[in-house]
């Protein structure tokens, strides 16, 4: 069953963890190369060994059939500036879409808008 949801999802997202004990494999290098190129595997669990057959900690790697396996173990590290960006882009968006400079009106005094 792992295998055929593998094959048909683009990306797959791997955290189980048993405490005090290497990560269960979940996904074998089978059903890695039955996916599609440019898919993606990203496994939370490699600091413990990980849930796929091919990750690899600490590194980013691409099996042969072009299949992306992000082994990253600081990714809780990682999300804090990410997602700021994200944030920072939307907000960015919404200005754009609210109008120029000029069409934009700010009431100073009152405390919800200023």
């Amino acid at each position: 069953m792992t295998r055929k949801a593998c094959y048909e999802a683009d990306i797959v997202i791997t955290t189980a963890l048993i405490p005090g004990r290497p990560a269960p494999k979940l996904i074998d290098a089978m059903a890695v190369q039955g996916m599609r190129a440019g898919s993606v595997i990203v496994d939370m669990a490699a600091e413990n060994g990980g849930n796929c057959e091919l990750t690899k900690p600490d590194q980013l790697f691409v099996s042969s059939n072009g299949v992306s396996i992000i082994g990253y173990t600081d990714l809780v590290s990682r999300m804090a500036p990410q997602s700021s960006e994200l944030y920072a882009t939307n907000l960015c968006h919404l200005l754009d879409e609210i109008g120029s400079p000029e069409d934009l009106k700010i009431n100073m005094e009152d405390e919800i808008q200023g």
